[in-house]
């Protein structure tokens, strides 16, 4: 019994330290803009894919016109 009380004291006080630890962060921003301006790209590279390996594009034009292998220098 006396182990039970033991092992729920441990898990409660981690849990109660791990609480304590994120309230103390807080929800402060990046210092730097590296992710917001990833995500942008990452945004305009998913509107670029949308638009050229729509049903459109793919269906209504030769192969090679929709592919986007040698405007981006990698593969898609």
């Amino acid at each position: 019994m006396i182990a039970v009380l033991i092992l729920f004291g441990v898990l409660g006080g981690v849990g109660a330290l791990l609480t304590i630890t994120l309230l103390r962060r807080g929800s402060s921003r990046t210092e730097t803009a590296e992710g917001i301006l990833q995500e942008q790209e990452a945004l305009r590279q998913a509107h670029h894919d949308r638009v050229s390996f729509g049903a459109g594009a793919v269906h209504n034009s030769v192969p090679t016109a929709s592919d986007t292998y040698s405007r981006r220098g990698g593969r898609p």
